[in-house]
């Protein structure tokens, strides 16, 4: 694409009308596989956790996971889908090579959840994201291309597998085709699964971890003229972030929009995201159901769930996140804005165990909103991976309310306590860190700060005390920010007055 086709989002958005749908697939957070005993935890040495079942070795006969198909119906449920009274596995046939049996076990025309939706709240509007079906299936192992530049397998040396993760519950959730978003559709994707993901980790199937694999999102994009019949869309695949999956969708939109304008024709395909430059690549042409060649699976009976059972499930369900934000937003008197920005940073869980564990509503935030958010920016983590919990961010704020500690006192504590040194109380203690308001150790670098700076006491003393930040300033410098600002003020103020 030259640079004279490169067009502005807003011009390409003021043509076209984005169709959107995602395909996210949830790992779930069973003890052992769909169809086998074998261990399911994340990190282990390669192909040791495998056995013939999920190899797909002759003569090897699966046993469907109670555990797993209950958390499927515990997230239809969630996501106000239908429930079916009668459903059954089929054979997915297909070769790659992380897959050993040659198949993969899922589920085609008798989903066990379908015709679901959720809501979702981008820039003060409320999107119902309309669901297709909610079915469970099995992972596929994982290759690895080394001895290349990009990870992939092109340019690369060898190739190896890990079939640990094949056999793994998998839930897929299918979208029905998202419309009329325009120009918001990159961020209705985003907030959907930044959504999705709140609504699977409350129900505690799943650890949802984009960066470990157990949540990956494909994003169908397709592009059509005002009142014309939806265009050919494309899959990028396997994007492992939210903030990717916004940009995968603006990209393939800003992608799309030239070649359509030039008379061309949109590739029915899967692509390639790539994290470093926000572009896609080409990867292969997208099959249809036929190709798979999809047939019941003979080694698994059908599936019945009592409806008795499942009325059961529903009900136990817990509060799911939408309703909860709303109770904490009225609780806490936050504006929607507030709220919002709390969602997108991950920071609603830890705030509400903060101000559980004694610290008001607008200490909980303030830490968890900036400095501490600040931080997971810098070290590209989550917020729930720092080192630091709500119960310790309580304690630092106990300390602040209290006087012993000022904000840039705290957050030498917090790097304290990041590093491991202990709870704030000791960090505090341990590094000194206090603030001091005795009159009697202050009363020395009050002096000195007058004595230094003759043209600012002058000012102060001729009535213009606002002056006095200067010397407050030099106090707080000399004693390393330690000094009690108040106390300090009322010391100049005396001197001077």
């Amino acid at each position: 694409m030259t640079a004279a086709t490169l067009q502005s989002y807003e011009d390409v958005i003021s043509r076209y009308e984005p169709v959107i749908g995602l395909e996210t697939h949830v790992e779930l957070g069973t003890r052992t596989k769909m169809f086998c005993g074998c261990a399911t935890a994340f990190g282990a040495e390669p192909n040791t956790q495998v056995c013939p079942v999920c190899l797909g070795l002759p003569g090897a006969l699966p046993v469907a996971n109670a555990a797993a198909i209950e958390a499927t119906i515990r997230i239809g449920l969630a996501l106000n889908c239908s429930i079916a009274d009668w459903c059954r596995f089929a054979r997915k046939n297909y070769f790659y090579p992380d897959m050993p049996k040659n198949f993969q076990t899922s589920q085609y025309d008798e989903p066990l959840c379908e015709d679901g939706w959720i809501e979702v709240d981008v820039d003060g509007e409320v999107v119902r994201i309309e669901i297709e079906r909610v079915h469970l299936e099995e992972d596929t192992g994982k290759s690895l291309h080394v001895g290349g530049a990009t990870g992939r397998i092109h340019g690369a040396t060898e190739s190896l597998v890990d079939y640990n993760r094949a056999g793994i519950p998998l839930v897929e959730i299918v979208t029905k085709p998202v419309v009329g978003t325009g120009a918001k559709a990159p961020e209705v994707a985003r907030a959907y699964v930044t959504e999705l993901r709140e609504v699977i980790r409350s129900l505690n199937v799943s650890d949802v971890r984009m960066e470990q694999g157990s949540l990956r999102c494909d994003v169908n994009t397709s592009l059509n003229l005002p009142g014309q019949e939806w265009g050919t869309r494309t899959e990028t695949k396997n994007v492992n972030s939210l903030r990717s999956v916004e940009r995968a969708v603006r990209s393939e939109i800003l992608r799309q929009a030239p070649l359509l304008d030039a008379g061309e024709r949109i590739v029915q395909e899967t692509r390639h995201f790539h994290e470093d430059t926000g572009k896609s690549t080409a990867g292969r042409s997208k099959e249809t159901a036929t190709d798979y060649r999809y047939f019941p699976e003979p080694d698994l009976a059908p599936m019945a769930p009592d409806p008795d059972w499942v009325a059961k499930l529903k009900a136990d369900l817990p509060e799911l996140p939408r309703t909860r934000r709303r109770r904490l937003q009225a609780a806490w008197g936050l504006s929607d804005h507030d709220m919002a920005s709390m969602q997108n940073a991950g920071a609603v869980d830890a705030i509400e165990a903060t101000i559980a564990a004694g610290a008001k509503a607008e200490g909980a935030r303030k830490w968890w909103m900036g400095e501490l958010s600040r931080r997971a920016n810098e070290a590209e983590v989550e917020l729930s991976d720092l080192a630091i919990t709500p119960v310790q961010v309580a304690q630092l704020q106990t300390l602040v309310d209290a006087g012993t500690l000022n904000d840039k006192l705290a957050r030498q504590v917090i790097d304290g306590v990041l590093a491991g040194e202990g709870d704030p109380e000791a960090v505090a203690e341990a590094r000194g860190l206090a603030i001091v308001s005795d009159t009697g150790a202050l009363t020395k670098a009050v002096d000195d700060a007058i004595a230094a700076n003759p043209d600012v006491a002058e000012k102060v003393r001729g009535g213009t005390h606002a002056a006095a930040g200067v010397l407050i300033g030099a106090v707080m410098k000399t004693t390393k920010g330690q000094a009690d600002a108040k106390t300090v003020r009322q010391l100049i103020l005396d001197r001077l007055s």
